[in-house]
């Protein structure tokens, strides 16, 4: 008996893993819009500079912006996996590192998109 003495019925596996799978692709997402905002602040971050922003993070900037990674099965999730990485192993964001941690996390993601085939 489940709550309020209904009878709740159990998910079947094919039920569990569309459940999973749908959480993923939310998940993934609201990964690629914050990306994508992140992109457009750091390619205005260098033009306020006025710097010329170097060719890997623009092209990781462009994979985001243009929204290649929707033509590119598995990219999004080669990045959202670097992501994590970046999170857990970066220091801390201030003010003062701010921008150059979020120049070297779109270096690493032109890295990324390279080594996996997904930059041609």
């Amino acid at each position: 008996m489940g709550v309020g003495g209904k009878v709740v019925r159990r998910r079947l596996p094919e039920e569990r893993y569309r459940f999973s799978l749908r959480k993923q692709e939310a998940e993934l997402q609201e990964f690629a819009a914050g990306e994508i905002q992140w992109a457009e602040d750091l390619m205005y971050w260098y033009k306020l500079r006025g710097e010329d922003i170097p060719d890997d993070q623009y092209r990781a900037c462009v994979f985001f912006l243009n929204k290649e990674f929707s033509r590119k099965p598995g990219a999004l999730t080669l990045l959202y996996g670097m992501y994590k990485r970046c999170m857990n192993e970066l220091p801390e964001v201030t003010k003062e590192l701010a921008f150059d941690l979020l120049g070297y996390r779109f270096k690493l993601y032109a890295g990324a998109l390279r080594a996996g085939g997904y930059d041609g």
